[in-house]
Parts: C-alpha cells; structure tokens; sequence
C-alpha cells in the first residue's frame, strides 16, 4: 500500500524519484524511489536515513536501476515501534523482502552502509533467493564482527559505544543535548572535512527530534545483543562487493578482509583514506563501483 508523497522530503529529492509510505512486514515504510529496470534497494545505516545514498541515487536511474531506498524501521519518517524485539534482524530484513515485493519483484540487487549493511548481510545468508547480488560498505560479515570482537582487542575497543547504548534512557538523553551534539560529532567530526554540508546536517537533526526515533535507532544496538542471530553456515554464495573506507574509526579494516574472504565470489575495493561515511564522503566512487558491480552481477 502506497500514500501521496511526503512535503517533509519533498525539497532534498531528486528529480528522477518520489517519497512514498509503503506499509511492508505490519509497518509503515517511507520510501524514496525512481527509476525502471533491474531492482537495486540501497540501505541506510546508523544515525541517518534514506539521504544517505543521494549521491547514488539519480545516477544509479540514469544508468538504467528502478531504485528503491527506504527509511528502515525507527528511522526519519518511518514507523518506530516501541519494543526492543520489533528490531531482530530477522524483522528488519523481513522488511527489505516485503519491501521488494511491494516492486512485483521476488528478488533485488542490495546494498547497505553500516546497519544497512549488517540487514544486507544477513538476507545474502538467510534470504539468498531474495538477493540478485550484495554490496557493503563498511559493515562487516555478522560472523567475522563476532570473532574479532572477542579475538581482536583493538575492535573490542572501538566498539565500546554499542555497550554503552545498551544502558536504558541515558543515551538518549546524552545524545538528545545540545541540539544532538554528540550524534553530530560522531557523524561530522569522523568524516573528511566538508563532507557533511549544513544542509544536510540540519535535515538529519530534523529526522532525530522526530518522537521516539532515538530510542529506536539504538533499540537496533540492544536488539541484536538480546537476540542473537544465527548462521547455518558462514560463506556468502550471491555476487559481492565489499566497499570500505580504510580510516573508519569504528571498524579495523582486517574487517573488509575476513568479510571478502567469506564470499565465494566477491571483489574488495579499499578507499585509503575514506572515513566510515563513504557514501557522503566518496559519492563519485561508490556510485561507480557500485554501477561496476551491479554491470557485472547482471552479465
């Protein structure tokens, strides 16, 4: 089920697409789409929304894609549910699997960034019927992140936030201060200077203050610890394109490593120098080995 488009992202669309709510999986999906042909659905991570793939977007159409990007759950203008289950991973990609077939398409060539890709990690192992090919970018294998974090001290280290948003209500409130300073600085203050304009910053501050979306963003953090997923089996079989900025300060990159060598077929691309916002930060060259990857996995 689709509704009219949303005036609240009416002004930072591009002009090849169009905001809708699609109700997918019980809730109510706002999604950002354009485009005829092979589906591609791209997937945001943790704090954004669908703005993060902007800089795709419009090529990505141009270059022949029907391209879907949606608010995933508890995200900008989509439906927050209230408790911490309603964000297992296996919900979450059950809503990219209904999210496809609201198309009248059975599978899609995904790809996700952070959070988005652990969701696309974990359809390419549960769901590979659904998946025509993966991309990440600095998001690990599910089962690769598990083993360093408990073989790699200085993972363990880095990771010491995702610990910390497992506390009730003091993240929010910490990061609720000051206009959401603490959320800026992760995002702003990590990434190559210039990368994230005022406009942008202040579009994402909006989709925050939206009621209950700090507590289900970090809901995505707690869930995952209190309810684990499991694997059959660790390899990917689909396409893959691990993409990863080499200066992320919360990923190590032996991450990108061990995640290429658990796909059967699969291409590494290092970004030197990149930080964890590579679609932001390297928008020309994510777009082009994504449209390299997406070429090939269609031959």
């Amino acid at each position: 089920m689709e509704t009219d488009t949303l005036p609240a992202d009416q002004e930072l669309l591009p002009p090849v697409a169009s905001s809708t709510v699609r109700t997918v999986n019980g809730i109510d999906v706002h999604t950002v789409a354009g485009g005829d042909g092979p589906l591609v659905v791209l997937l945001h991570g943790f704090p954004e929304c669908w703005y993060t793939w902007h800089g795709q977007l419009e090529t990505l159409v141009d270059a022949g894609y029907r391209v879907v990007v949606p608010d995933q759950r508890g995200y900008n203008l989509s439906e927050k549910p209230q408790s911490v289950r309603a964000y297992r991973l296996p919900d979450l990609a059950r809503d990219v699997v209904d999210l496809v077939a609201t198309e009248g398409r059975t599978s899609a060539h995904v790809v996700g960034h952070d959070w988005g890709g652990v969701v696309a990690w974990h359809l390419a192992l549960r769901r590979p019927e659904v998946v025509d090919s993966l991309a990440v970018v600095n998001a690990p294998h599910p089962t690769v992140y598990r083993q360093h974090l408990l073989t790699n001290p200085e993972q363990l280290r880095r990771s010491w936030y995702a610990g910390a948003f497992q506390l009730p209500w003091l993240p929010e409130r910490l990061l609720r201060r000051s206009d959401f300073a603490l959320l800026e600085r992760a995002v702003r203050g990590t990434a190559a200077p210039g990368t994230y304009i005022d406009e942008t910053m202040s579009y994402y501050r909006r989709a925050w203050e939206r009621p209950g979306t700090l507590t289900a963003m970090l809901n995505w953090y707690r869930a995952v610890l209190r309810y684990p997923p499991t694997y059959p089996e660790r390899r990917v079989r689909v396409p893959t394109l691990v993409c990863w900025g080499d200066a992320d300060v919360a990923l190590v990159p032996e991450l990108a490593i061990d995640s290429y060598h658990s796909c059967s077929d699969a291409r590494l691309e290092f970004l030197p120098g990149a930080s964890h916002w590579v679609p932001h930060e390297r928008p020309e060259r994510t777009t082009a080995l994504l449209c390299g990857h997406l070429d090939r996995s269609a031959d």
